[in-house]
């Protein structure tokens, strides 16, 4: 380190170095009035140690032989070896203040050779600045740092929050107060708008604390209402004003209770549980629509609910045509007629059928593609349904049933080319038996007539109900000419085979019975009586004696 700074160059001592300030003033002048540094006492100065490195290498000029110390009539330190002259020029401050040092040549091999020059040189300068701390004065000149003032204990929290700091504003303004009290020029701030601060977190702890009550006071009402008060009901029997409540299967009493409470019905779902416990049987409440009045009390509800009266359905009867079956729908939903009819021609498609429910053979004759899926039973349907969600119900169980009884698979082990074909043989069984047990030889029947080897009918069914379902009529008179002109593929009488498609919706008895024939030889039937009574024959001879008893009995 030089006597210059910390490098082998010339370049001064920062102002931050804390080494800084006392070092400069041996070699300088004090000014005109002022005492000399270190109480007018010469300095000792100590021999410059000897360098390593390539300093060793060189010969330098007042660094090649030992020097010794000693001291002129002026009091300033010298050294043998150096004369007088070399020093002459770096006075340090005169009696004008002017500078009259002489810049050292810049080393070229040490690692601050390039920089600029230290004291003659172009230096920046380090305490012209606005920010910048003041210039280190003499030692004899220095003075104690001003103790900060006493400030006030603060009334008020100084948080930021609370201060309402924390935008930009406030941090440009606190830096600058910062800076502002490092020189010594810092002012206390004003208290008004502490007080402002203040206030509005104090408003904002309130709403908190509000709040919280208010939520807490809410709960606990909430609590006392579900645990002890009664819950909310309505008293009488209701309105003028109706209202229908479809009810699926399966639906416990909460269920049923919130769909009556989104229908207007009760007040609350609470309510009907509770008045449903009370009434025997209530647990029982079937499935379907029913027609309730709004506003009725739970146990008003509960009541109407268990009276069948109540409810609004529609019924698919065995054996039952689609025809009838579009008619009560459009009666129930309070529709024109013909409205679900219309519908269902144009979209049976997207109301579910299963894929297999086609004829091939036959699908350009096929009177109603949904003949034979409407399965029998009971729907809901009341005013304010759609027609086609009703009908959706009935497609979708007719194919839960039929998916259950596995009919694609078991079709051709029945001589059959698919489940379609199942389904119309049970139509056939469904419309032309009476009885179960008639339902088994009926399907055996069919079978025997659909054979190749058939030689009694020639693979002709000729089914008086295929040519009724044609006509929509039940008609058992029905005369030879009429039957041999009509040429529709649902006259069995001329046409071989089965019919197009199924002719009704056959019920589940009259689908185990196709499923599972007799294996007697049956070939013919007759009603004898017209009505119920239905006999068997398995030759030609045999069924025209039935065919004859059949005659005397009606007169025909």
């Amino acid at each position: 380190m030089t006597e210059y700074g910390r490098g082998s160059g010339s370049e001064p001592w920062h102002p931050q170095d804390p080494l800084y300030g006392d070092g400069g003033w041996e070699g300088q002048q004090a000014h005109p009035g002022q005492q000399p540094a270190y109480g007018g006492q010469p300095q000792q100065h100590y021999p410059q140690q000897p360098q390593y490195g390539d300093w060793n290498q060189q010969q330098h000029p007042g660094y090649g032989h030992e020097q010794y110390p000693y001291y002129d009539e002026q009091g300033h330190q010298q050294y043998v070896g150096h004369t007088p002259q070399q020093y002459q020029q770096q006075g340090g401050w005169d009696a004008t203040g002017d500078h009259g040092q002489v810049p050292y040549a810049a080393d070229p091999n040490g690692p601050y050779g390039q920089q600029p020059m230290a004291y003659g040189g172009q230096q920046p300068d380090f305490y012209g600045t606005e920010d910048a701390y003041p210039p280190p004065g003499p030692p004899g000149r220095r003075r104690p740092e001003a103790e900060p003032e006493p400030e006030d204990a603060p009334e008020e929290e100084q948080h930021p929050f609370f201060m309402g700091g924390g935008d930009e504003d406030d941090d440009e303004e606190h830096e600058l107060q910062s800076r502002s009290d490092r020189r010594g020029k810092g002012k206390k701030p004003g208290k008004k708008g502490q007080k402002r601060r203040s206030g509005c977190a104090c408003m904002v702890v309130v709403l908190v604390l509000g709040g919280g009550l208010a939520g807490a006071g809410y709960y606990g009402y909430r609590f006392y209402q579900n645990r002890f008060a009664p819950a909310p009901d309505y008293t009488g029997d209701g309105i003028d004003q109706t209202v229908t409540v479809e009810i699926p299967k399966g639906a416990g009493g909460w269920d049923i209770g919130n769909r009556l409470k989104e229908a207007g019905v009760v007040k609350s779902a609470e309510a009907f549980v509770h008045a449903q416990s009370g009434v025997p049987g209530a647990d029982g409440i079937q499935a379907g629509a029913y027609v309730l009045k709004k506003e009725m009390s739970a146990a008003s509800a509960v009541k109407m609910m268990l009276d069948p009266k109540s409810q609004s359905y529609v019924i698919v009867r065995p054996g039952e045509r689609n025809a009838g079956v579009y008619e009560a729908i459009d009666k129930k939903l309070e529709l024109a007629g013909g409205t679900t009819k219309k519908l269902a021609d144009k979209e049976y498609k997207s109301l579910g059928l299963p894929a297999w429910a086609q004829n091939t053979q036959y699908a350009g004759e096929i009177k109603d593609p949904l003949e034979g899926f409407f399965f029998p039973g009971t729907y809901p349907a009341a005013k304010g349904m759609k027609p086609d969600a009703i009908l959706k119900q009935m497609v979708a169980q007719a194919k839960s049933k039929y998916d259950a009884y596995g009919l694609t698979s078991k079709a051709r082990a029945l001589g059959l080319e698919n489940a379609f074909e199942l389904v119309t043989v049970a139509s056939l069984v469904q419309a032309e038996g009476k009885t179960h047990d008639d339902f088994r030889k009926m399907a055996e029947v069919v079978y025997n007539r659909l054979k190749p080897t058939n030689t009694e009918t020639n693979q002709l069914l000729q089914f008086d109900s295929t040519y009724n379902y044609l006509k929509g009529t039940s008609n058992i008179h029905i005369s030879l000419k009429e039957i041999q002109s009509n040429t529709s593929a649902y006259n069995t009488y001329r046409h071989k085979g089965l019919p197009p498609g199924p002719i009704g919706n056959p019920g589940e008895d009259a689908l185990k019975a196709a499923l599972n024939p007799t294996h007697d030889g049956w070939m013919y039937f007759v009603a004898t009586d017209g009505v119920n009574n239905t006999e068997f024959a398995k030759t030609l001879a045999e069924f025209q004696r039935l065919k004859d008893k059949f005659n005397a009995s009606s007169g025909n």
